[in-house]
């Protein structure tokens, strides 16, 4: 029996020992299911997508294939780097992992997609990182890139789910055609109650790869998982997303990166705090200054006066009562707003419609003949029971 066979046989046989009750109960991610993928990798070459959060259990995916011996032959790194700790939007540079040895080869440099030199020495390709589920997060796109890579070189992927933390709701303008970016792929909302293998199915099944070719996928499932669970993330998954409460608030906050407005970087409360040295009406003052998570913040070195939303308890939702508070506020309003909003929004009529005067209900209401087609879409590729 060789090594990864019989690593499956302890491994079902220790699954094996616990209950039906514990099997139902547990919350089992996809990279814990080792009895469902490893024979998969029975004489494969394999490249992983990893980062930070790709932990089976308190032990990195990395390690965990490599002492069962598959043959991984390196890892691609993307956005913050293999461990998490490169600064957002900091270009990752090639390098080696002190521990195993492997090679680190970057997919957000020079190249955000594997080029086919990449893929001369591998058959399969795992991805396997926690999503937030918003639209503008980036390693949906680095997913995107890795499917279409490997359809276009004859190699199979992997897509190892993990929960959505905002998956229990759908929100935000659908994104244009006329809109296209690396936070802008695909034409879903800001917020797509989706899981990465759900959504990974969907960019299969409706043709959005590059000139419409399919990627060999497999996605491995979660137990214990469904739409209408919250989940506390074990692990940061990126360094300006700290904490659940962050994670809840980004997708709403995250619009005021196309905006004049800091949204903490440089703080210890990133996606926590928003504020401007211009607004007024905000009592919570902070001074943005460069950090592990953010070398060169927006408003470095100036006090900010604005709101601490930070601590237990915000809602899971979209919300554009902060962003037309603080457009309504600040003077300067041929300012207020950058080009980059485009892009977050996936839409050049959010700016029209806030600027407009339009209220929250009006401008969402505009939303929904596109939230409600897409809804009908997202049914179809669905792996867990829907929110209720």
């Amino acid at each position: 029996m060789n090594r990864l066979l019989f690593a499956l046989f302890i491994l079902m046989t220790c699954f094996g020992c616990q209950s039906q009750t514990e099997q139902k109960e547990a919350l089992q991610v996809g990279a814990e299911r080792i009895q469902e993928y490893l024979p998969l990798l029975e004489g494969k070459r394999v490249a992983l997508v990893v980062n930070q959060t790709s932990m089976v259990g308190q032990t990195h995916l990395v390690d965990t294939l490599h002492s069962l011996g598959v043959d991984i032959k390196k890892v691609m790194a993307p956005e913050h780097g293999f461990r998490g700790e490169a600064p957002d939007g900091e270009k990752v540079n090639d390098s080696k992992d002190e521990k195993t040895g492997i090679p680190i080869v970057s997919i957000y440099g020079s190249n955000k997609k594997p080029t086919p030199e990449m893929l001369e020495d591998v058959d399969v390709l795992i991805f396997d990182i926690q999503d937030v589920g918003v639209r503008f997060y980036t390693f949906i796109s680095t997913m995107h890139y890795v499917m279409e890579a490997a359809a276009e070189n004859n190699k199979q992927v992997i897509v190892f789910d993990r929960p959505n933390p905002n998956g229990m709701y759908i929100d935000g303008p659908v994104k244009e055609d006329s809109v296209s970016g690396f936070i802008a792929m695909h034409p879903i909302p800001v917020v797509h109650g989706l899981t990465v293998g759900e959504l990974a199915q969907m960019i299969n099944g409706e043709g959005w790869l590059e000139n419409g070719v399919k990627a060999d996928l497999t996605v491995i499932k979660m137990k214990g998982w469904d739409h209408n669970a919250t989940y506390l993330l074990p692990v940061k998954p990126s360094p300006n997303l700290p904490t659940d409460n962050a994670i809840a608030l980004y997708p709403s906050l995250g619009f005021f990166e196309g905006t004049v407005v800091s949204v903490g970087r440089g703080t210890d409360f990133p996606f926590e705090v928003i504020g401007h040295p211009d607004f007024s009406l905000g009592s919570y003052t902070f001074t943005p200054q460069p950090n592990e998570g953010s070398k060169y913040p927006p408003l470095e070195g100036k006090e900010c006066f604005g709101q601490n939303l930070s601590g237990a308890g915000q809602p899971r939702e979209l919300t554009l009562r902060y962003l037309i508070t603080y457009y309504e506020a600040l003077k300067d309003k041929t300012e207020f707003f950058k080009d980059y909003l485009t892009l977050l929004a996936g839409t050049t009529e959010l700016r029209k419609q806030i600027e407009a005067g339009m209220t929250e209900e009006e401008i969402k209401a505009t939303w929904q003949e596109g939230l409600n087609a897409y809804k009908a879409k997202r049914k179809q590729y669905l792996l867990y029971k829907d929110f209720e």
